[in-house]
């Protein structure tokens, strides 16, 4: 087992470059091969980690499987992230409290060896927990994701594709950055519900179509104009066409929108929604637009020099909101420009290039997270933070030997760190709350050596992911107010907990907030079960966690043949979506914090099913008395296809 570590400072520094053998590109020796069974068979006691394995060709995805609804075949087995681990083996990391916000690992029950997953615990649950809570937790991407639910279950042309094992954590190849430079020409590291690329620097093809935009390399140099819109826009008429034959007790289609952007070969993702007063935004390929959230007509649009490169979950509470902009148009452009955005009127605010902290501070892909009045910008080894409303730069990378890369914003600040070691197969990381003003850690919380930050599921309360790649384990975690470990999350043997954490084209930058499929009040944290696709159609469960004890309060089942996605709370009950499938539309629908059975709150009409079954990759989300369904991606194989792509479907009552 691994040991504390040092008092002392050891040598090396961030990402101190390393000369891969030959100059060729190498695979990260510290990934694990995923394409490697688990050495040690389940039940039988454990070696340690596996041994390293020398680095495998790249693997075939798994075709297309049928889409939603559609009698399933059952998926082969095979070990999933997170294999079943030996009785007595926790998932979790062994954390420890950090006096300070930089401090050295502290005396106590957390700092010291320990035998329970988080370090020795008074009481029944600083031991393996008998029955069917004691078991090793399972990944949330321990299956290969399934196909969009609905039309079509082809791959879109230039979309990450479908992934295997791994979520890949937060601080990823840390203390190794001249070994990600050479890996990220080759590498491909694959996530569960979503897919990371490690992709060439080189780009897409130069060659590719791009209509009516420039070519000009050079950075902008002015903000952007703004059409302030005349309210003719795409709120698509026709609407009635799709309310007719409505049912008693169905919601109406408020409104349908349709892509109308002609985008380059590959298609582009969608970033957002936004929601400001009356208006809900959206961000695509090199623009930015508002809608009114009652007929979806256009009431502005902010056109941008170059793509949409990041943005935050979330915008300020008065409607502003940062995005990074690459800043130029070329295949090795960066990103590295800032733009204030004002979602109220679509007027752009300050803009200015991200301050590089040194010469090994990659500018590839970055990570934006908002807090109050501030704006995080995180990366390898490396962060900035802007105050949104003026652009004033509050804070850099702070003194010490740990380094912040990744934030989750909202209600609270929240920062995974990364911290210099002697062994970069060996990482340590913390987990902050800061200052959002000063960038000062409020307290500081130490996983054991070898566990990463991956996700952070709820801020408020304090939800948390850590991954080990070299075992092949994950964790989920809850922390107190004070950055003490709460519980961890200890699932029945067979539930596979899944997640929506999305994909990326990421290199360097990494985004702790934004998973859907999951939510949380004070006590309880309620998340999905893997669909179950062993009958004629998928079905799952809802899971409902004591965040004091980490075990389940209760469970409930989905109806018959139906999928259920937790979204958030929603007057004290908890929210969720009813997936559609080939021949029923979907549902919003709420369940008592004490669990029992769904209630309808939301009946999406019939007569939209089809459309609302067809989003490739979609997300949903409840906004006054509205259920939208909002793609995530747009691409089709021609331009005809391409707008003809629903990119935004509303309810309402």
């Amino acid at each position: 087992m691994s040991q504390p570590p040092s008092q002392q400072p050891p040598q090396g520094g961030f990402g101190a470059p390393q000369e891969p053998p030959n100059g060729a590109p190498q695979q990260p020796q510290d990934q694990p091969n995923l394409a490697k069974p688990p050495q040690t068979p389940p039940g039988q006691p454990s070696q340690g980690p596996p041994p390293a394995q020398p680095p495998g060709p790249p693997q075939t995805p798994p075709p297309g499987t049928p889409a939603y609804g559609y009698p399933q075949q059952q998926p082969p087995a095979g070990p999933g992230y997170g294999y079943p681990q030996q009785p007595g083996q926790a998932p979790g990391p062994y954390g420890q409290q950090a006096p300070g916000p930089y401090g050295q690992q502290a005396p106590g029950p957390y700092g010291q060896q320990a035998s329970g997953p988080y370090g020795q615990q008074p009481g029944p649950y600083g031991q393996q927990a008998p029955g069917p809570y004691g078991q090793q937790a399972p990944g949330p991407y321990g299956q290969q994701p399934q196909p969009g639910y609905g039309y079509p279950t082809q791959q879109h042309p230039g979309a990450p594709a479908p992934g295997g094992p791994g979520s890949g954590p937060g601080g990823f190849l840390k203390n190794k950055t001249g070994i990600v430079v050479a890996a990220a020409l080759a590498v491909v590291l694959v996530a569960g519900a979503g897919t990371w690329f490690l992709v060439s620097d080189g780009g897409d093809d130069p060659k590719k179509p791009v209509a009516g935009t420039s070519t000009d390399p050079k950075p902008p140099s002015e903000s952007p104009t703004v059409d302030e819109g005349d309210g003719t826009g795409d709120g698509r008429e026709g609407n009635d066409d799709l309310n007719a034959g409505r049912k008693p007790g169905e919601a109406k289609v408020a409104w349908l929108q349709k892509n109308d952007v002609d985008l380059p070969r590959g298609g582009a993702s969608v970033e957002g929604p936004w929601f400001t007063g009356d208006l809900v935004a959206k961000a695509m390929y090199r623009g930015v637009s508002g809608y009114s959230v009652a007929d979806g007509k256009q009431k502005w649009t902010l056109a941008l020099p170059a793509d949409v490169c990041a943005t935050p979950n979330t915008a300020t509470a008065d409607g502003k909101l940062v995005i990074g902009v690459k800043d130029g148009t070329t295949d090795r452009a960066k990103c590295s420009v800032l733009q204030m955005i004002d979602l109220n009127t679509g007027q752009a605010g300050w803009k200015k290039t991200i301050k590089k902290n040194g010469t090994w501070d990659f500018l590839s892909d970055i990570g934006l997270a908002i807090s109050g009045d501030t704006v995080t910008v995180g990366r390898t080894g490396n962060s900035n933070a802007y105050r949104v409303s003026d652009g004033k730069e509050l804070f850099g990378n702070p003194e010490g030997n740990c380094k912040p890369f990744a934030f989750a914003g909202g209600a609270k600040l929240i920062a995974a760190a990364s911290c210099r070691t002697d062994d970069a197969k060996n990482p340590q990381h913390q987990v902050q709350e800061l200052d959002p003003v000063t960038g000062k850690a409020k307290w500081t919380y130490q996983p054991k050596r070898g566990w990463e930050v991956s996700k952070v599921y709820s801020v408020s309360p304090l939800v948390v992911r850590f991954d080990n790649e070299a075992k092949k384990q994950y964790g989920i975690a809850a922390l107190t107010e004070s950055g003490k470990l709460r519980s961890q999350l200890a699932p029945a043997q067979g539930d596979k907990l899944t997640v929506d954490c999305g994909g990326s084209f990421a290199v360097f930058g990494e985004k702790l907030e934004g998973c859907s499929g999951v939510a949380a009040d004070a006590n309880t944290f309620y998340i999905a079960t893997e669909d179950d696709s062993s009958g004629t159609s998928r079905t799952n469960k809802v899971i409902a966690f004591d965040l004091n004890t980490g075990k389940p309060k209760w469970e409930a089942p989905a109806p018959a043949e139906r999928v259920l996605k937790p979204l958030g709370m929603e007057g004290g009950d908890v929210l969720l979506y009813m997936r559609p499938k080939y021949d029923t539309a979907g549902a919003l629908v709420t369940l008592p914090p004490t669990g029992g059975t769904p209630k309808t709150l939301l009946q999406h009409p019939a007569s939209a099913g089809r459309i609302e079954n067809g989003f490739f990759s979609s997300k949903v989300l409840y906004q006054d008395g509205r259920s939208y369904i909002f793609s995530k991606r747009v691409s089709a194989s021609n331009d005809k296809e391409e707008l003809e792509q629903s990119t935004m479907l509303v309810f309402t009552k």
